[in-house]
């Protein structure tokens, strides 16, 4: 048969489920990005932070290291694993996810745009909704890497270490740490979707994840500056994803937006970045 004439067919193979088709998406995008050097030193260079976190928790837990050192009480009850630890740990991994999603996050759907692949994805069985998710995926499981995994490595390490009594008054610590990790990702992921979505090119789209991020916190700060409001940090998410973790670790707030009212704005930004995705995820493309 001529090749002008192997027009589209409909899909006649085995199948999977649906969950079955997502995967296929992350499996061999995980492969591609793991090949990358420098994506291999980001994760590398993201490990050395909870390295020293485990050292500090090894050297708290243990009272023969802190003979002879002059170590404060409130120190050594942060070297000791209580939200506070966990909070200054959480915001330091979180921007290595930032940096990590910006550098990977434009390759999931830039170079199918660029290439017009979204016919070919949308000819097999699988729709937009799954293509979506299945690239979610992708981001979700890398940045798991660097966030909540060593973190809960922390934590069951400072549990094993730690008095009995221990584990059953602060496993709301535990929790709290996963559940912010996950509402992190899930942001910057979009963020990173998003971004490759709008722009073709994978150097520009990285460039477009992190403005978004240090562009708004320069936002909220002129508008504190010009207002003379605490309220100017509603626009900034890492400043509200953070005021949800004090909640979560049950660590007095800062002054400014409530627990609730962050909620309220991560549930609007993550709207609007899913509609841009839903936008920009079409199989054909109107030329007028």
């Amino acid at each position: 048969m001529a090749i002008y004439k192997r027009g589209y067919q409909r899909y006649r193979g085995t199948i999977r489920g649906r969950w079955a088709r997502m995967m296929v998406l992350p499996r061999f995008a995980w492969h591609h990005l793991f090949q990358q050097r420098l994506v291999v030193l980001l994760l590398v260079v993201s490990m050395v932070w909870p390295l020293l976190c485990a050292l500090f928790l090894y050297i708290g837990n243990n009272t023969d290291l802190l003979k002879g050192m002059r170590i404060g009480s409130d120190f050594l009850d942060f070297m000791q694993g209580n939200g506070m630890f966990f909070l200054v740990f959480m915001n330091v991994q979180a921007w290595f996810a930032v940096f990590l999603a910006a550098l990977t996050g434009p390759g999931c759907i830039a170079p199918d745009l660029a290439n017009n692949a979204l016919p070919l994805y949308f000819s097999r069985p699988i729709s937009r909704m799954e293509y979506a998710l299945g690239r979610l995926g992708t981001l979700v499981g890398l940045l798991s890497i660097v966030t909540w995994i060593p973190g809960l490595t922390l934590f069951a390490m400072q549990a094993a270490m730690a008095d009995s009594p221990w584990l059953q008054e602060n496993w709301g610590i535990g929790a709290g740490l996963f559940a912010g990790f996950l509402l992190w990702i899930l942001l910057v992921s979009l963020v990173a979707l998003a971004g490759s979505a709008c722009v073709k090119m994978k150097v520009i789209a990285g460039g477009l994840v992190l403005g978004f991020f240090f562009i708004l916190i320069g936002a909220s700060g002129i508008i504190k500056l010009v207002f003379r409001s605490d309220w100017g940090n509603i626009v900034n998410p890492a400043w509200a994803t953070r005021r949800i973790w004090y909640a979560m670790l049950d660590i007095e707030p800062p002054a400014g937006p409530g627990t609730l009212a962050c909620l309220c704005i991560l549930a609007g930004i993550a709207i609007l970045l899913a509609l841009v995705l839903n936008r920009k995820l079409r199989p054909v493309e109107v030329i007028r």
